[in-house]
Order: structure tokens, then sequence, then C-alpha cells
């Protein structure tokens, strides 16, 4: 199954969703900011979270943080790139048509609402 169009910000392709997200370590909460363009036009999903990033715990506190948004179980996200990096890609494994479904309600969020 060739993957589907792209929002800018995700993928879907056979397995489940790819997620840009731009994070913010020791960010005073965990919450999803909403959809952002970034200075080179490209757009992500900002999240924040409060642990610090050090020994994976910012990329744990990400995971557990989309997951919940998506109502997805914990084991099926995951941090695909950028494990050190402000940017990263976040895989979610799943049916991608019911994914997008949620992800679109995260794309419509007010920004700096809590999740």
């Amino acid at each position: 199954m060739p993957p589907e169009p792209s929002s800018g910000w995700y993928l879907a392709g056979a397995d489940g969703i790819d997620i840009r997200v731009r994070l913010t370590p020791k960010g005073g909460a965990d919450r999803i900011d909403g959809v952002t363009a970034l200075s080179d036009g490209n757009r992500v999903l900002a999240a924040r979270v409060r642990a610090v990033p050090e020994k994976g715990a910012a990329n744990a506190a990400l995971e557990k943080l989309v997951a919940r948004a998506l109502g997805v179980a914990r084991a099926t996200v995951s941090v695909a790139s950028g494990h050190k990096a402000r940017l990263k890609t976040v895989h979610v494994s799943g049916n991608a048509k019911d994914l997008i479904g949620a992800l679109a309600a995260l794309e419509t969020d007010e920004p700096g609402k809590s999740t």
C-alpha cells in the first residue's frame, strides 16, 4: 500500500503514521501546543514536556504525551529519529486512517491547550 499524501507535518503509511514534532523539554507542562510553522516554512506539531533532555527522559515523556493525545497504547509510539534534537519524527503504529482522524483534532485544538 503506497503512503497517503502528507499534511506537511505527518505522513501516513501502510504501518501507521510519522509525525514531525518540535519538542521543548523542561517546558513547564506536558502538552501539545498545536501545529505551527517553522522559520523555513515547514509545519510541525509543537509539544512541550516537563522532563529534562537527559537519558531519554524527554523522549519518553513525548511518547507518552502523543499516545495519550491520540488515544493509543504507549507501546505503539516511538521516537524514530531526532533522539537528541528538538526536531523529531515520532512513529505511531496502527491504522493510518484512524490515526489521521485523531491528528485532525490536534491540528484544530487551540494553541496552549493541555491534552
